[in-house]
C-alpha cells in the first residue's frame, strides 16, 4: 500500500495543503479567540529575521522606533471621516475596565494614524522639526469575519511608519522610496519573491489617503497578495489634528505625512508562494537555520564529526543547526527539516565517515550528492546564493507564464478565474469595469504604466490594470 503523503498535495486541494503546512511545519496554530493565532518558535524566528532585515532598511531611511499605545479613545477615530469609514465594520472596543463602564470607550488600536497624529501635533512646531519620520513594530486588530492563520487574522503583528514633511513634493518621494527601496529591495532580495509595484485604484487605496503604492505577488495557485504598501496622506489628517509648523517665512502651513506597513502576512506569502508539497522552502538570506548538519545514527565518530563540521560551517558564516537527536529516527528527522524547508541539510552516517564523504541535500532544487566535509565551508555559501537566485526566478516565472495581455473585460474575467492574472488597458476597464470585475470576485490589484513603472497619476495615458482574484 503506497504511503499517504504528510501534506495533502497542492493539486488536490491548495487551501487544505497550506493549513497543513502551517501545522506540520509548526509556524503557527488557532487562539482560544476566534480569529486570533500563536505564533510558535520556528514561525517567529522567521518573522525576527524579516524585523531584522525590515528594520535595517526602515533605519537607513532616518526613520527612529517608537511606541504608541494599544488604547484609542473612540473619539479620535471620528476626526477623519474617511478613515472612520473605512475602518469601522473591524474595530474592536473597549467599553469597561477595572468593573465599571469607561465614560469614553476605547478602540484596540486597528492602526495608528489617529494617536500618532495627536502626538505629532504636539511635537511639530517649526519647518526644524521636520521630516519627522517614526516607527513602530507593534500588533493590531481589525475583526476578521473569514479567518485564515497569517493571512488573515484578527490580531496580527506589523511594522507601521508614519512621517510628517514640509511638502507635498517631499512626502510624495518618502513615500515611493519606502515602496522601492525598502519594501520591494527587501521582498526581492531577501524573501526572493518576485513582486509587482504599482499604484491602487481610488476604490482600493488605504481610507483616509490621497494615493497607496502596493506591492502586489503571485502565490502557487495564482491568487494574487497584497504584500505591503505605502500611502501619501496629504493633508487630510493634518487638518483633523491641526498639525501644523512654522515655515522659514514665518508662516503657519499643515504638515504633508505618509504611513506604510508590512505584517506577518509575508510568512503567508512565503508558505504559499515557495512551498511545495515536501513542505516549505525558505529564502537562505532569511532562513533562521541555513543548514542543518544531521547525525544519521548516535556512534561517537559520527556525533564528533557533524559538531566539528558546524563548529566550522558557523565559522563560515553560514547559520547552521546541529541535530544529533539521534534517539529520534533519522527518517523522522529528515522529515522534519524538510517540512520546515531549512535550505541545506548535510547527512553523515558511519558509512560516509568511512568513505570521507557527506551527503549534501539541497532543499530548493531538490538535489542531492555526495561531497567531501572539508569542502563544505567554501562551498556552501555559494550553493545558497545559487539556491536563493532559484526561488526569486521561479517566482517570476511562475507569474510571467500566467499572466494573460487581454483587451476585454470577459477576457480579464476569465484569466483571472482560471487561476491566473490578467494585464488589461485601463482606459478599457476603467471605474465601471472595475465594478463589473467585483461581480466575479476579480480586484484591480494595481496599476502599472506602459513601461513597468508606477504611474503618477490614475488616469495617465497608457496605464495598464493588474486583475487577479486575491486572498
Amino acid at each position: 500500500m503506497a504511503k499517504a503523503p504528510v501534506l495533502t498535495p497542492q493539486a488536490v486541494d491548495f487551501p487544505r495543503w497550506y493549513q497543513d503546512l502551517i501545522t506540520k511545519a509548526e509556524l503557527a496554530e488557532n487562539g482560544p479567540v476566534r480569529g486570533t493565532m500563536v505564533i510558535r518558535p520556528y514561525g517567529y524566528g522567521l518573522w525576527e529575521r524579516m524585523q531584522a532585515e525590515m528594520d535595517a532598511r526602515i533605519k537607513a531611511t532616518g526613520t527612529r522606533n517608537a511606541y504608541f499605545p494599544l488604547l484609542i479613545p473612540q473619539s479620535y477615530l471620528t476626526r477623519e471621516a474617511d478613515h472612520v469609514e473605512g475602518f469601522a465594520p473591524e474595530l474592536a472596543v473597549v467599553t469597561h475596565g477595572g468593573g465599571k463602564e469607561l465614560e469614553e470607550p476605547a478602540v484596540v488600536r486597528p492602526t495608528s494614524e489617529m494617536i500618532v497624529n495627536d502626538y505629532f501635533s504636539k511635537w511639530v512646531q517649526s519647518y526644524r522639526d521636520l521630516p519627522l519620520l517614526i516607527n513602530q513594530w507593534a500588533n493590531v486588530v481589525r475583526w476578521e469575519l473569514r479567518p485564515r492563520l497569517f493571512l488573515r487574522t484578527s490580531e496580527f503583528l506589523w511594522q507601521e511608519g508614519h512621517t510628517a514633511h514640509a511638502t507635498y513634493e517631499e512626502a510624495r518621494d518618502f513615500a515611493a522610496h519606502i515602496h522601492r527601496r525598502v519594501y520591494e529591495d527587501f521582498m526581492l532580495n531577501v524573501l526572493a519573491m518576485d513582486v509587482i509595484p504599482g499604484r491602487k485604484t481610488v476604490k482600493e487605496r488605504f481610507a483616509g489617503a490621497v494615493n497607496t503604492l502596493t506591492l502586489e505577488g503571485m502565490m502557487g495557485d495564482g491568487k494574487a497578495l497584497q504584500m505591503a504598501t505605502s500611502h501619501e496622506l496629504g493633508q487630510n489628517f493634518a487638518k483633523a489634528f491641526n498639525t501644523r509648523y512654522l515655515s522659514k517665512e514665518g508662516t503657519q502651513e499643515l504638515v504633508w505625512q505618509t504611513s506604510w506597513g508590512s505584517t506577518t502576512r509575508m510568512i503567508g506569502a512565503l508558505v504559499m508562494m515557495h512551498g511545495d508539497d515536501g513542505g516549505l522552502r525558505v529564502p537562505p538570506r532569511l532562513a533562521q537555520i541555513q543548514a542543518v548538519v544531521l547525525a544519521i545514527k548516535g556512534d561517537e565518530p559520527v556525533l564528533a564529526k557533524v559538531r566539528e563540521l558546524g563548529e566550522r560551517l558557523e565559522a563560515a558564516g553560514v547559520r547552521v543547526h546541529v541535530d544529533d537527536r539521534t534517539d529520534t529516527p533519522f527518517g523522522r528527522r529528515a522529515v522534519d527539516w524538510e517540512l520546515k524547508g531549512v535550505p541545506v541539510r548535510v547527512e553523515i552516517g558511519p558509512r560516509d565517515l568511512e568513505n570521507g564523504t557527506a551527503m549534501l541535500v539541497r532543499r530548493i532544487p531538490g538535489v542531492k550528492e555526495p561531497v567531501s566535509p572539508d569542502a563544505l565551508p567554501e562551498l556552501l555559501p555559494k550553493v545558497l546564493e545559487e539556491d536563493q537566485a532559484l526561488l526569486l526566478r521561479q517566482s517570476r516565472e511562475r507569474r510571467e507564464s500566467r499572466t494573460a495581455e487581454v483587451s476585454t473585460i470577459g477576457e480579464a474575467v476569465e484569466a483571472a478565474t482560471a487561476g491566473g492574472w490578467a494585464r488589461i488597458p485601463w482606459s478599457v476597464l476603467g471605474k465601471e469595469g472595475e465594478a463589473e470585475l467585483a461581480d466575479h470576485a476579480v480586484t484591480v490589484r494595481c496599476l502599472v504604466a506602459e513601461d513597468g513603472s508606477v504611474p503618477d497619476d490614475e488616469d495617465a495615458p497608457g496605464n495598464v490594470a493588474v486583475v487577479a482574484r486575491a486572498y
